[in-house]
């Protein structure tokens, strides 16, 4: 069923289907893809699934082969062996998306094609780019934008646009602005994982002290959901929203008025969900143990109320993901250097969730407001070291997520050593050829 397709990280099955009845053990035995994708096998009649035991690696070609596969009648007996079936297909290519900073780049967004080494302009020259995030199947952008003339008065005027997108060849069309921004000034936004609905952030221009989350879905009016907070998420089911408030996490139902589902009190920040939904990992600032009162906990949180702390430490906890297994996280970690004048030293590091160990990757220069994103296949990291002005500028809208004016930006690829390759091999760490921020993988 993967016969000359293009699969991505959603796709975790194919289908041989045989018009007679197999011997199922001479087609186990010969069966062979190249590069190896492990995985199990399952039999219904005269189908077998191949399910892999990971997303498949990105910006791969694959051969399937089968060779001496026999029929095989009702009585047991063996029949004629099949001819020699061979069928091609490949994975995404790597690719990833960033606010460009230089030239005729600055403010615009952009598409690398790290495969092919190809890049392509995806928003037009007026506008400046602020936030992005891609659909779940990569068919297109969501990004809030200013005119490029407003400067720094552009971040109060943000408008909301789509942006259609083919994967292959970053081609795009159908530029669609889908919130304006008259009435109210649009913020934080967020998509569900089915790509249908978006939540964001509002403010009332009127009445600035009139902040809410709305509901934005295709051919709908903007509906307000009356839930007041800081960050949130959407769960992975789609129906769940998490919002911080107060000394707390809450969550919520999406799309209905029923009572809250849950509220975490120990909790002030919720990192990221697992991909099944089961479960999250959350910080716990520990406010409420004095000896503590200088640390922050990395704590995982699941579905049967299992809580476990992963790491305490001095510095700062700024993002972890889960790898798309679900039984590591990568995390963005600082240790502290110096506490008289509070230095911290960025890096990443992998956590095991079964056995709670720590495996730092690779220490960062001193950094300011470091994006990262998490490849599909869980094989990459993407992460930007930007150059800030201590001058502010009303001329430019591109600023760290503090306020700070940014004047340029690199781009780095960090490569984590496979989980089965010897304790000495160690993570690779690349500077690209990009000049760039605020990147993210396509999926």
């Amino acid at each position: 069923s993967w016969q000359d397709q293009s699969v991505d990280w959603s796709e975790r099955a194919f289908i041989l289907s045989f018009e007679r009845p197999m011997n199922r053990e001479s087609v186990e035995k010969n069966l062979v893809i190249d590069p190896p994708l492990p995985g199990k096998i399952s039999w219904s009649g005269k189908r077998l699934a191949y399910t892999l035991d990971a997303p498949i690696r990105y910006g791969e070609n694959y051969q399937l082969r089968l060779e001496q596969a026999q029929e095989e009648f009702r009585d047991g007996r063996k029949g004629n062996t099949l001819d020699p079936f061979i069928a091609n297909f490949h994975s995404r290519d790597r690719a990833f998306a960033y606010i460009g900073i230089r030239g005729e780049e600055r403010g615009r967004l952009m598409l690398y094609n790290l495969t092919q080494q190809r890049s392509t302009t995806l928003t037009p020259e007026h506008l400046s780019v602020v936030d992005f995030q891609f659909y779940p199947d990569g068919s297109g952008v969501l990004f809030s934008a200013a005119e490029k003339e407003w400067g720094i008065q552009g971040r109060e005027k943000l408008q909301l646009y789509t942006i259609k997108l083919s994967p292959e060849n970053g081609t795009t069309s159908n530029l669609k602005r889908i919130l304006d921004n008259s009435a109210y000034q649009n913020e934080q936004f967020e998509l569900s994982p089915d790509g249908e609905t978006i939540v964001l952030q509002r403010i009332n221009r009127d009445n600035p002290a009139d902040s809410d989350l709305w509901l934005v879905k295709p051919g709908e009016q903007p509906k307000r959901l009356n839930v007041q907070g800081g960050e949130f998420s959407i769960a992975p089911d789609g129906q769940t929203l998490a919002v911080a408030r107060g000394e707390g996490i809450s969550l919520l139902p999406l799309e209905t008025e029923a009572e809250l589902i849950d509220f975490l009190p120990k909790f002030g920040q919720l990192l990221n969900f697992s991909p099944d939904g089961t479960a999250a990992v959350m910080v716990d600032f520990n406010t409420d143990d004095p000896s503590l009162r200088f640390t922050r906990s990395l704590v995982y949180v699941n579905i049967q109320g299992i809580e476990k702390e992963l790491l305490n430490i001095e510095g700062s906890i700024n993002n972890c993901k889960f790898t798309p297994q679900g039984n590591q996280v990568y995390c963005l970690l600082t240790r502290l250097l110096n506490q008289g004048n509070y230095q911290e030293q960025p890096y990443f590091a992998k956590i095991d969730l079964d056995t709670a160990i720590v495996t730092p990757l690779a220490a960062l220069p001193l950094f300011q407001d470091i994006q990262s994103s998490l490849a599909p296949d869980g094989l990459a990291i993407l992460f930007d070291q930007v150059t800030i002005s201590d001058s502010p500028s009303i001329k430019d809208i591109l600023t760290t997520r503090s306020g700070m004016p940014i004047i340029d930006g690199r781009l780095w690829l960090l490569l984590p050593a496979p989980s089965q390759a010897p304790k000495e091999q160690q993570p690779e760490l690349t500077e690209l050829p990009i000049v760039g921020f605020h990147p993210q993988w396509m999926p």
